[in-house]
């Protein structure tokens, strides 16, 4: 049985809203739903203003009657956002996920990705708006 084709594509202003709910479905999955601040707002004028802080890819599943959902979604991005940051210049693809996810540690190895905590023992920093205040002096 043939599977349902995925289109990566660039997102779009009108996007926002489903992303927003992979954001807020991710952050629960992750158990920090509690973190989730930003509003559909805040996406379209961080990433589709005058000055976009962000470019983002979105997933399309395009199945045809009776066809499963189509697997690996999540390889096929990623490779995507390799290809984009490639075109763009960029000489590494980072990525951030939690100990406990061993599916995402698992694909991202297999795609060829170094742990860096593994091999380099590197740590992740975060400074929150109130530290990044202070810093600032603001």
């Amino acid at each position: 049985m043939a599977m349902a084709s995925v289109r990566i594509r660039q997102a779009e202003e009108g996007d926002c809203g489903n992303i927003l709910k992979l954001i807020r479905e991710l952050a629960e999955y992750e158990k920090l739903a509690d973190q989730v601040k930003i509003s559909e707002e805040a996406l379209r004028a961080d990433g589709f203003g005058e000055n976009p802080f962000y470019c983002c890819l979105v997933a399309e599943l395009l199945p045809a009657p009776g066809e499963p959902q189509g697997q690996g979604i999540g390889s096929k991005i990623i490779k995507k956002v390799a290809e984009v940051a490639l075109e763009r210049g960029c000489s590494q693809l980072r990525l951030t996920v939690l100990d406990w996810n061993k599916g995402a540690v698992d694909l991202y190895k297999a795609l060829g990705a170094r742990d860096l905590t593994e091999a380099e023992g590197w740590h992740s920093f975060r400074f929150e708006e109130e530290a990044m205040r202070e810093l600032a002096g603001k």
